[in-house]
């Protein structure tokens, strides 16, 4: 009997008996999280880790748990895979409702195969819809009553960022734009291509994440690693793994920062002005191994991938080793736990969500596949001082999976701060767009003072 055919043939799907291989964690996901979080030994095997839980979405009346003095409630339901927000200068919500693009050369191997078969046990592989929809609260009740197609006929579309008068999306392949004008319900004129960004057959993190400079003169976009440690072909990785900046008015555009495996989320920290993301680390090093991260992304800085992790932690897997890489390898900030996910990054800056979650991070984890047990799989805020981040963090939004039945009812992924200081999470799995708010904020009064 073939291997393919003994997973296949496991109650569970590849289920997931391997991660039977692999036995448990023997530490909490806790030494991973921090400024100094503990780095195990790590250990390989044959076959990886593969546990995750299975989508089954929520049933009516149901949903996650918020923390102590907030709520939550649904902002807008029943989307098609809704990942990634932005909200606008009148509050209305764009939402990118997405998935990956073809393909072809992804999932080959039989590595690439546990992975595919797991990202369906997940909810993760579905047809992308394509589309950018705008979300209207115009009664300020917390609930959007009007939602409408804004702009279709995309590419995998995932980050939004307004400069300048242009709506821009970052495509799996590509940043393009409309012009917008505020209140329009739906896009004026058909997307221009501002400039290309690396894709092609493979494009293994095909999500491209988007912001703009506070002046508006520049945007930078997230570029996932094709692989997870180079195993491609280091040649597979041209101009991935990195955070590039694009100039508005001619298209050009470099590399910012490098060696980042899978940056998503980005924002501008209140006071000190740097540019921060959350970044996906590498996998099948053992359960708590590499932690994923949130960093300032310095001007120039290589962060070690895939030559090394958290600084100068050498990844002897990765062939030709590259001693001289390592060197110039910086540690990130603050480490957020091995295998969790963290896509969505956000600022408190204009939450009103009470003196607990007003000065720091707030991080949508989507959830582990590479860990047992699971990690991830909630909304967490990391507190900051000074510009830094310090301390533990603080469940926000927790309650998005089942662990005893091995069920997720949803998975968080971007996160972003409402007109109305409320904090708005996007559960794909879920179908989902959560509002989270402080219990004694009153929506319609609230959202009418800022009206």
């Amino acid at each position: 009997m073939t291997l393919r055919s003994i997973l296949v043939r496991s109650s569970g799907g590849l289920a997931f008996a391997l991660s039977a291989c692999a036995g448990q964690a023997d530490n909490p996901v806790s030494v991973g999280i921090g400024v100094n979080p503990q780095l195990e030994a790590p250990k390989t095997s044959l076959f990886p880790a593969v546990k995750l839980a299975e989508a089954r979405q929520w049933a009516p009346g149901q949903m996650p748990t918020p923390a102590a003095g907030l709520k939550v409630t649904a902002f807008a339901t029943a989307l098609d895979h809704p990942r990634w927000l932005h909200v606008l200068p009148n509050g209305d919500v764009l939402v990118a409702e997405t998935n990956a693009p073809e393909r072809p050369e992804s999932g080959q191997g039989i590595i690439g195969y546990f992975q595919t078969e797991a990202m369906k046990k997940a909810g993760a592989v579905t047809r992308t819809a394509n589309r950018i929809s705008l979300l209207r609260d115009a009664d300020g009740d917390g609930v959007a009553e009007t939602r409408t197609a804004f702009l279709t006929g995309l590419n995998s579309p995932f980050g939004m960022a307004l400069a300048g008068g242009r709506l821009y999306v970052a495509n799996s392949d590509a940043v393009v734009s409309v012009p917008y004008t505020e209140g329009v319900t739906q896009a004026l004129g058909a997307p221009k291509q501002l400039t290309g960004l690396p894709a092609g057959p493979l494009n293994h993190h095909w999500t491209k994440a988007l912001i703009a400079s506070k002046d508006g003169a520049r945007l930078y976009a997230t570029v996932g690693s094709n692989s997870n440690i180079a195993e491609n072909g280091i040649e597979k990785e041209e101009g991935r793994a990195a955070i590039w900046e694009i100039d508005v008015a001619s298209g050009t555009k470099r590399q910012f920062a490098t060696g980042l495996r899978n940056p998503n989320g980005m924002d501008w920290e209140p006071f000190s002005g740097a540019l921060w993301t959350a970044v996906n680390e590498r996998d099948e090093l053992g359960h708590n191994l590499v932690p994923d991260y949130m960093t300032s992304v310095k001007d120039g800085a290589f962060y070690g991938w895939p030559w090394s992790y958290f600084g100068q932690t050498a990844d002897m897997r990765v062939k030709p080793e590259r001693p001289d890489m390592v060197a110039k390898a910086i540690a990130p900030d603050y480490a957020l736990g091995a295998h969790t996910a963290s896509l969505g990054l956000t600022f408190a800056d204009g939450a009103k969500l009470g003196e607990q979650f007003a000065n720091g991070a707030f991080i949508g984890q989507h959830g582990s596949w590479n860990r047992d047990p699971f990690s991830g799989y909630k909304v967490i805020f990391v507190p900051f001082s000074n510009g830094k981040p310090m301390g533990q963090p603080i469940d926000v939004l927790t309650g998005f999976i089942d662990e005893g039945r091995q069920i997720a009812f949803g998975r968080p992924v971007g996160v972003e701060i409402g007109k109305d200081g409320a904090l708005l999470v996007a559960d794909d799995v879920g179908n989902t767009v959560w509002r989270v708010a402080a219990v004694g904020l009153n929506p319609p009064a609230d959202l009418a003072a800022t009206k």
